[in-house]
């Protein structure tokens, strides 16, 4: 695995230390969206399905730190719409860096190489550069032609200056397992400080509807996929607590824990997670208390809930699994992704 040791050592205390006083509930990851704008507008996602009016707003750096000081999790993920179009995203980043956050800057890389000088390479920011495939398919994923070079060659730059580099892709319903193992085969050739992969989520805004897994299809896809790397043929540099692969498989069945990733944004604390569209809370306090958690999950019986296996949901419950004696070896020490 190839999340650092300092991260892995310092979410394991994390974890630790909120079961000691008592906590049932607490964040992991917290899922910050400092704008909903994009320059591309992807099938498979939502963002830019917002009203004008709301695709016009920038969280403030002042309101992303608020917002990480009141979490208190470990790691940002900053996602979007495309966080390079943030005026200010540079500030933010370093701002986030110097309260300690290991910090994934989520982006679909057209904008990367032209920002670098904007950052400084830091064992606590990693670029996620969004790669749903090679050439063909990413650039049908993404509904523009070229973008896959760009990103590619956005990579080996950012690379070169020094900087952690991970790449994000997202499988849907009828993606060839043979041609994701090759995808896996080039991303391992280039270096990457890790790859994070997801099944397609049932996100209710993405014009796309059609082409997200059933969770059945899910557990039969990821196993052929992942076969090579689970035998050990392959050598592919997950970014990811190997629980939570064996979950994909199949192999561990896990509730999900929907607070462990909560969403920040423009609009306030989503509730109840990232992918359902229920309202937004003002503060995470009340996100916590208000929420009627058991009525999500697979337990709950929520339709909307049963074929999901998404990252923001299963990892966190992975990563607090990993801690467990009987799992400790299996996890080596990646404890979050």
């Amino acid at each position: 695995m190839t999340i650092q040791w300092q991260q892995a050592l310092e979410v394991g205390k994390y974890i630790v230390t909120q079961r000691l006083m008592g906590k049932k509930r607490f964040p992991l990851v917290l899922m910050l969206e400092p704008l909903f704008r994009c320059n591309l507008a992807c099938a498979g996602c939502g963002k830019i399905q917002h009203p004008k009016e709301i695709l016009k707003r920038n969280l403030t750096p002042q309101e992303c730190f608020a917002a990480v000081e009141e979490c208190g999790a470990p790691v940002v993920s900053i996602p979007g719409g495309e966080p390079l179009l943030h005026p200010q995203i540079d500030e933010i980043v370093k701002g986030l860096v110097e309260r300690r956050k290991f910090v994934y800057l989520c982006t679909n890389g057209l904008l990367l190489e032209k920002s670098l000088h904007k950052f400084k390479p830091s064992p606590y920011l990693t670029f996620s550069v969004h790669l749903d495939g090679m050439k063909e398919l990413h650039d049908k994923c993404v509904d523009r032609a070229g973008v896959f070079d760009i990103a590619v060659q956005a990579i080996r730059i950012a690379k070169q200056k020094g900087f952690r580099v991970a790449t994000n892709t997202t499988i849907f319903e009828g993606a060839d397992p043979k041609e994701m193992q090759n995808f896996f085969d080039f991303l391992s050739n280039l270096g990457l400080d890790g790859m994070m992969i997801s099944p397609g989520y049932s996100y209710e805004w993405a014009p796309d509807q059609e082409n997200f897994l059933k969770k059945q299809q899910t557990i039969a896809l990821f196993k052929e996929i992942l076969a090579p790397w689970k035998s050990g043929k392959k050598r592919w540099n997950f970014n990811h607590n190997p629980l939570f692969l064996d979950f994909l498989m199949g192999e561990k069945d896990y509730e999900c824990t929907p607070w462990g990733s909560p969403s920040y944004s423009v609009l306030g604390w989503q509730k109840p997670c990232y992918l359902l569209n229920e309202g937004h809370f003002s503060s995470f306090k009340e996100l916590l208390e208000k929420t009627d958690w058991q009525n999500y999950g697979k337990a709950s019986g929520n339709p909307k809930c049963a074929d999901c296996m998404v990252h923001c949901g299963y990892e966190p419950t992975a990563a607090i699994d990993a801690l467990k004696p009987e799992n400790m070896a299996r996890a080596a020490g990646s404890l979050v992704g």
